[in-house]
């Protein structure tokens, strides 16, 4: 721990009045006024409240603010930022195909040829011919009968969940699910339970009290889930769904492109049949370098969706024909330079070994390019970010409610691109930056309560 970086701690625990304190409490007027209306919303005083906070803790220790890091070029494994050269933890541009010579030219060869914009939605005049292209390799790539590209991540877990449960169905997902997927379930009004996460047992007891309330039910996991960095199990999860005719959807964003031996996700990892998933859903903005989503399964499944259910291309206009070239590009990068991979799986080995060997908590990662710290505490996680940031080294914090609390953690993305030296140096910076996060109180933005008083040397 540096000099400066002890006084920043000092500083830290002593505290002011206003960090932490009691929230302010907005009293509505009787009428709120033009421009007012949401000034008491509690999503709005909350987020407010807590950017106040954060910026507040910046304020005071003299660290630079961890949030919204604006990079000068490319979001890759090296970027520069406010002048500065960073190491960077925060891209899950894992193959780095986003900066790809082959990928930019497509990209660019595509807006070329069909402009910048799709400018319709796809049942109107929108269905350009890269769209179909695309859909074929993805439905190759799940043993699907069909495929459908979509413009948001996002978007398409909601969008498919909202379409295809209602009132008197179930959505039943994995405790760490996405927070997409969790927003599918409440925009389709349909009851929403959760089982542990990752246990089929507890999935099993879940649907033996409660299958028979529902009329459907649709099981949710992930392939590669992006806070611990585990696998889901999907055989096993899905063999227990069909034991209680239940549909299966596995969200892949963070595993096409990144696992099994030729990066095509999940089902080529496990060497899973296409059809015992039902829905295959992802997202291109991840290893793919690109924007947009994706959905495969069975071919009429597929074409009621495109045709009927709202967000996926109906309402909507269809992504730009750019991320669509880029996609296809950089699954011929994929094919063609399998040393890529075979980089990115060995930084995230070499990277999750060092850390263990310094005794850092990975919580449950398989060693995979998704790679947690724990840090437990708000406040903790913070500062550890931060400092890591003065150091050169830009890794996330992750805070509740994202993950429950008392599990906060800085998470770091690994890319192909990583160097052995950057991956080493930042394990080194690390440990010396928790040996001293170790001795801040554990306090949250939202609790409430000042910093305590007194000398950190004694904590």
């Amino acid at each position: 721990m540096t000099t400066d970086e002890r006084d920043i701690a000092r500083r830290l625990l002593a505290g002011t009045p206003a960090l932490g304190g009691p929230r302010p409490q907005v009293i509505p007027a009787a009428r709120r006024g033009p421009g007012k209306q949401f000034a008491d919303h509690p999503g709005v005083v909350d987020a407010l409240a807590k950017q106040a906070a954060i910026q507040e803790l910046v304020d005071l220790t003299g660290l630079p603010h961890p949030l919204f890091l604006s990079p000068e070029g490319p979001n890759g494994a090296l970027i520069r930022s406010g002048g500065r050269e960073l190491v960077n933890f925060s891209s899950y541009n894992y193959l780095e195909l986003a900066q790809h010579p082959r990928v930019i030219a497509a990209a660019n060869a595509a807006a070329e040829r069909y402009g910048t914009s799709a400018s319709a939605t796809r049942i109107v005049t929108g269905e350009i011919p890269l769209y179909a292209e695309l859909e074929q390799r993805l439905a190759g790539i799940y043993q699907a009968g069909a495929a459908l590209v979509t413009s948001s991540g996002f978007l398409t877990n909601a969008a498919v969940i909202g379409f295809l449960l209602t009132e008197g169905d179930v959505a039943v997902c994995d405790s760490l699910a996405h927070a997409s997927l969790v927003a599918g379930a409440q925009w389709s009004g349909c009851r929403r339970v959760a089982f542990r996460h990752n246990d089929p047992a507890a999935l099993q007891a879940l649907l033996r009290a409660s299958r028979h309330q529902f009329d459907r039910a649709l099981v949710i996991i992930e392939g590669h889930y992006s806070m611990d960095g585990d696998l889901g199990r999907i055989a096993e999860l899905a063999t227990v769904a069909r034991q209680y005719d239940c549909a299966v959807l596995v969200d892949e964003a963070h595993a096409l492109g990144v696992l099994g031996p030729n990066g095509l996700g999940s089902r080529e990892h496990f060497g899973l049949p296409g059809d015992l998933v039902d829905i295959w859903a992802g997202s291109l903005s991840k290893a793919m370098g690109s924007t947009g989503g994706f959905i495969a399964g069975d071919a009429d499944l597929v074409r009621a969706i495109k045709y009927a259910a709202p967000g996926m291309a109906l309402y909507t206009a269809g992504p730009s024909p750019s991320n669509v070239a880029a996609v296809l590009a950089g699954l011929d990068v994929l094919a063609d330079e399998p040393e890529r991979l075979t980089r990115l799986w060995s930084n995230a080995e070499l990277f999750s070994t060092a850390l263990r060997e310094r005794g850092m908590n990975l919580a449950d990662s398989q060693s995979t390019p998704i790679v947690p710290v724990i840090v437990p505490g708000e406040v903790r996680a913070g500062y550890a970010a931060a400092a890591m940031l003065q150091r050169g080294f830009n890794a996330g914090a992750i805070l509740a409610p994202v993950i429950p609390a008392g599990t906060e953690r800085l998470r770091f993305f690994l890319t192909s691109e990583h160097t052995e030296r950057q991956l080493l140096d930042t394990v080194d910076n690390l440990a010396e930056v928790l040996e001293f996060v170790d001795r801040i109180p554990d306090w949250s933005i939202d609790s409430g309560l000042p910093l305590p008083p007194g000398d950190p040397d004694r904590r």
